[in-house]
């Protein structure tokens, strides 16, 4: 971030100490994933669940309740760090993939294209 980009920030923030606040939980609010073990990262979300809770704005309060809600399966990546980014990416491509195809004549072809997005490579044309 620039130097005059951080200005900006810093003045918007000192105008409004709702945004402010709620800038500075969600930055907070990162360094969940960050933390060592299980435990620590279930006390860490415990506190900034309360801080949200009694900061006064209203849709901190409600990320906070749906935070809570769920809390087991947030907590669950210390035991399973896994992340299903890669699937939900090959979703999408294939969500993309659907909607170019309207039209195609043969249902087959269509079945056939999901097992080739992986195999795709970009080449230079020129």
């Amino acid at each position: 971030m620039s130097s005059r980009h951080k200005e900006k920030l810093e003045e918007a923030l000192s105008l409004n100490q709702p945004l402010a606040m709620a800038y500075y939980l969600k930055e907070d609010l990162r360094q969940l994933w960050y933390q060592r073990d299980k435990q620590t990262a279930a006390l860490f979300l415990d506190d900034w669940i309360a801080r949200a809770r009694v900061s006064g704005i209203r849709m901190l309060h409600e990320f906070a309740k749906m935070l809570a809600l769920h809390r087991f399966g947030i907590l669950a990546w210390y035991d399973f760090p896994i992340s299903t980014g890669p699937l939900e990416g090959t979703n999408n491509k294939i969500r993309t993939l659907q909607k170019k195809s309207y039209g195609f004549r043969d249902n087959d072809f269509f079945k056939l294209k999901p097992y080739a997005l992986h195999e795709s490579k970009y080449a230079l044309v020129g």
